[in-house]
């Protein structure tokens, strides 16, 4: 998201919230957290906006700031829009609005707010400051402007100093917001506050209701045999399942066999459609939550319990319901033909990742244990290398991307470690098998032209390709794509990097890619250079698999004629999705930091080698090689006067200079709301 730093810059500094001084008082007060000029006017909010024939309504929603500004994230993915605070009339973090384009005195792109259509949410995570007969909200994060008054009778059972959610009452546009005590999350410190705060405030579906559960609890966990008429049976044939070794939910599993020199690969997905009918009530809330959300200490699943980890989840030894991939892959990793199918399997192996790759490497104990399941796995490896030699052929993007593994103390909670996560061999085998899987579904029904959910990936945008290029040109390196490049052109310039720069190089161009989303049209997937591609494997975390599933279904039973049936359907599945999606990648990012600070923060003082992975004006990015991330604030940096270029991604004085990429060495300054800070040491 680009954002413009002058307009930042003039928004003033930060003020410090509503002091206790003032509540004890009881001095009326508006409670603006940021600009002074962050009332300045309702107008537009209470008469209404004047809007001329030839002006553009946007649809979108707003990004609030603290300071009292705001941007303006249009729905059709255009540029991203400075909003000034007497701009926003009434608009706050996360509201859906119509907007329309103005310009400044100096003729730049701004927007203003016309109408508010949707808030965002009513709940917001913040802390309690309790008053004589009032009590304050004070919002977490950066992005509200105002504290929130909490009336006389409103305030619950919350105490000074505790973390609360929120219900706002009354948004009281252009002034401060009224709101009740919703729930007493904690006192910052105690097990669990501050991730279920961060979990809170994006609004994240934290428990089942009443009806959800009691429509799991009727499911029976074991498959009846009247249920397998019409599915091919594949109990006979080895079937395993490769996961984490903390993975409780198993929703795809595989196979392979030889024939000739070809491939038969065999991909099974647990039907979760056979159990999750269309409008139930655990349809509906999966639906709403639209992913299963995993964090560091904790998950959040789509599907009740009785379902993920249950009669869904394709156990060991047990007979499970699954739609089926088989697919004919030539010795050149091209797949040849395809079938979808309606299954049975009885998984003979729960494998775990590591394992797999232990005996693959020739453990010996391993070895002997699953000595039935060699061959096959190395028949799963050497599908897995000619696949993967075929898409890098085709202009397949491989960045070099490093996951964090973070321990949690249970009674505690927490972080007692974090470290670079693991990947194995086996790792890329599920990968390959499931690209496969996915990529043969969304061809067929790209074919079909039937309502479909497509998980889509678009080329660069051109703002940032061009920014992209300036990078490369200042490395000495030529980008042979041009304006218009192809995947394979971002391939190859990967592949003829020095190992020196291609860290650096692949840090840059992953951030220079448009964000995957799901779409009704198959607009295909740049980054893996895939014509067609859809989510297909994992139908009890993501709710766009389970969708198409029921799609699938009616297709294979000669429904197509009935399909037109999910037009609107697959439309709202997409939309929420790719929602449901931001949030959970959010919150995953958010409490990974928080975990991440936590577990420096009794390391103050202490020296790390680390790779500055971001530059801004305001300093520099660091990530140490264990993963934790730090900033080195501008002012803090040897010499002063340092200009920060945007375009080549890069801050220099007279004496020296950064970007990302660079090795330096750092001590660890201090940790404040999550955050952690460094300064450079110099040798």
């Amino acid at each position: 998201m680009k954002h413009d730093k002058k307009h930042s810059a003039k928004a003033g500094k930060r003020a410090a919230g509503i002091s206790r001084r003032r509540i004890a008082k009881k001095i009326p007060t508006r409670g603006a957290r940021g600009s002074r000029n962050a009332d300045n006017s309702s107008r537009g909010a209470r008469g209404g906006a004047s809007i001329s024939g030839r002006c553009v309504i946007m649809r979108g929603r707003i990004q609030g700031s603290a300071k009292g500004f705001g941007f303006f994230i249009p729905d059709d993915g255009s540029e991203d829009l400075f909003v000034a605070a007497k701009h926003l009339n009434g608009a706050m973090h996360n509201d859906i609005v119509e907007a329309k384009k103005i310009s400044n005195r100096r003729g730049a792109g701004e927007a203003e707010v016309v109408s508010v259509t949707e808030r965002g949410s009513k709940l917001i995570v913040g802390t309690f400051e309790e008053g004589a007969d009032c009590g304050y909200v004070v919002p977490d994060g950066n992005n509200y402007a105002y504290d929130i008054l909490i009336p006389s009778g409103c305030c619950g059972k919350a105490a000074n100093g505790e973390k609360v959610l929120v219900e706002i009452t009354d948004f009281a546009s252009g002034r401060m917001p009224r709101g009740r005590i919703a729930e007493v999350i904690g006192l910052p410190g105690q097990k669990g506050t501050d991730v279920l705060g961060v979990v809170l405030a994006h609004g994240l579906r934290t428990r089942f209701p009443r009806k959800v559960t009691a429509a799991a609890a009727a499911i029976p966990q074991t498959v009846d045999e009247s249920a397998l008429s019409g599915r091919r049976d594949f109990r006979r044939d080895t079937v395993i399942t490769i996961d984490g070794s903390d993975s409780k939910d198993f929703d795809d599993a595989v196979s392979v066999r030889r024939d000739g020199g070809d491939f038969i690969l065999s991909v099974h997905i647990a039907d979760v459609s056979e159990y999750v009918k269309a409008g139930d009530p655990i349809d509906k809330e999966a639906m709403l939550r639209g992913t299963s959300v995993y964090l560091c200490d904790r998950v959040y699943p789509m599907l009740p319990e009785q379902l993920s980890n249950g009669i869904c989840s394709l156990n060991e030894g047990v007979d499970r319901l699954t739609l089926s991939v088989t697919a004919r892959v030539g010795g050149d990793g091209k797949v040849k033909s395809s079938e979808i199918c309606r299954g049975v399997i009885r998984s003979k192996a729960r494998m775990t990742y590591e394992k797999t790759a232990r005996i693959l490497e020739g453990d010996a104990e391993l070895n002997s244990v699953y000595a039935f399941l060699r061959p096959m796995l190395d028949d799963l490896k050497a599908l897995a290398d000619a696949r993967t030699r075929f898409r890098l052929s085709r202009g397949a993007i491989s960045f070099d991307l490093r996951e964090s593994l973070i321990k949690i103390d249970s009674a505690t909670g927490r972080a007692t470690d974090v470290s670079e996560y693991p990947k194995y061999v086996s790792n890329r085998i599920i990968e390959e098998c499931m690209l496969i899987a996915n990529e043969a579904v969304a061809e067929r029904f790209t074919e079909t032209g039937c309502p479909f959910v497509y998980r889509v990936h678009a080329a660069p945008p051109p703002e940032k390709l061009e920014a992209f290029i300036d990078y490369l040109s200042a490395l000495g390196i030529t980008f042979k794509g041009g304006a218009h490049p192809q995947p394979k052109d971002f391939a190859e310039l990967m592949e003829s990097l020095d190992p020196s720069v291609r860290p650096a190089v692949s840090r840059v161009a992953l951030r220079t890619m448009s964000k995957a989303e799901y779409k009704t049209q198959d607009l295909g997937h740049f980054g893996l250079a895939a014509p067609y591609y859809c989510h297909f494997t994992s139908p009890i975390r993501r709710y766009p698999d389970l969708a198409i599933h029921r799609i699938i279904k009616d297709w294979l039973d000669g429904g197509e004629s009935r399909l037109g049936r999910y037009a609107d359907f697959v439309k709202e599945v997409a939309r929420t999705s790719s929602f449901c999606e931001r949030e959970a990648e959010a919150v995953e990012r958010e409490t990974d930091e928080l975990k991440k600070a936590e577990f420096m923060s009794d390391k103050i003082g202490r020296e790390y080698e680390g790779t500055v992975s971001g530059v801004t004006e305001w300093g520099l990015f660091v990530e140490l090689d264990n993963t934790v991330e730090g900033l080195i604030r501008t002012e803090t940096l040897p010499g002063g006067g340092y200009n920060f270029n945007e375009r080549l991604m890069r801050t220099d004085n007279r004496t020296h200079s950064f970007r990302i990429g660079d090795r330096v060495k750092i001590r660890v300054d201090g940790v404040r709301d999550g955050k952690v800070a460094f300064t450079l040491k110099e040798d």
